[in-house]
């Protein structure tokens, strides 16, 4: 699995602004045709957007188009894929009907550039009161396909901002009004079958104590990354979403002392005073995969 720990906005009428972004240590850049982009300045940017993800790149290439109510969506889609870019970010989506609607588009448009159906990403970005509302319905469009290719939403990202808006929030610095629209988030990715969810992006540039303590949370909540709005968020972001040595450690010990003892017969132990059974190996598991996938990024 590709790692996801930060995925970096760039605006896509700002070259230089892309051409850094392009060249930083994010795991993904999101070249940005929505709310970086005035209006009068949409179409004119899609030819740009698509020319940077045609060149070669470390990172993955994604472009956030305009929301599907939006009449820019479908022009958005049309004028910037191609091969190169690795996946779309869907504001605002509100409905199962968003998904579908997209997800046929990007598979008519994938079989148009002879690419491999289901090969371009697509990650919706839940954002509304009624995103939220529905997060369980929007999720049930895997289930509801009206072709026969693979399923392209491997993840959901939550857009705090809009969301807080949305409800008239004044959200504090601990985001403690958030915490019921994160954990229903979490949750319908969990029961959708679906990777853990995508955080949203921390305006607050001079609080790093308390953006250190958000990534924590977040983490620990249930999400596996986070959108990033400046480059030196990428740094605390990938350390933040990685395992640390300690827990590599430790999950390395629970799997050695597990698969040991389960060449003889037993599937509960302990290791360093925890009760270890295969949930918790499992999770060990995960943990060293993802420990690996950081190395190969390194690499």
């Amino acid at each position: 699995m590709a790692l996801c720990r930060s995925f970096l906005f760039a605006p896509g009428n700002v070259a230089r602004r892309v051409e850094k972004a392009l060249g930083l240590d994010a795991d993904a850049v999101i070249i940005d045709l929505e709310d970086s982009v005035a209006v009068s300045d949409k179409p004119a940017t899609r030819p740009l957007a698509a020319e940077a993800l045609r060149r070669p790149r470390a990172c993955r290439g994604y472009l956030r188009v305009n929301a599907a109510s939006t009449p820019f969506c479908f022009r958005d889609l049309e004028e910037t894929l191609h091969p190169n870019v690795d996946g779309v970010i869907l504001p605002k989506v509100e409905s199962a009907a968003d998904l579908h609607a997209i997800d046929w588009l990007i598979a008519n448009l994938e079989r148009e550039h002879g690419l491999d159906q289901g090969s371009i990403d697509l990650m919706p970005i839940i954002e509304t009161a009624i995103g939220v509302q529905r997060i369980d319905r929007i999720l049930q469009a895997r289930s509801l396909r009206t072709y026969s290719g693979p399923w392209r939403v491997k993840r959901v990202a939550f857009g705090a901002a809009d969301y807080a808006h949305d409800l008239g929030l004044e959200p504090t610095l601990d985001e403690t009004e958030l915490a019921d629209a994160r954990a229903r988030i979490v949750l319908a990715s969990s029961a959708a079958g679906i990777e853990k969810p995508v955080d949203s992006p921390w305006f607050h540039l001079r609080e790093a104590e308390a953006f250190r303590r958000a990534l924590e949370r977040s983490r620990r909540t249930g999400f596996q990354g986070r959108l990033c709005i400046h480059p030196d968020q990428i740094g605390p972001v990938n350390a933040a979403y990685a395992p640390s040595a300690d827990e590599v450690a430790r999950a390395e010990r629970i799997v050695t002392a597990f698969e040991a003892a389960e060449a003889k017969g037993a599937a509960a132990i302990q290791v360093d005073g925890q009760m270890v059974d295969y949930p918790v190996v499992h999770r060990a598991r995960a943990v060293l995969a993802a420990a690996r996938e950081v190395a190969a990024r390194r690499g």
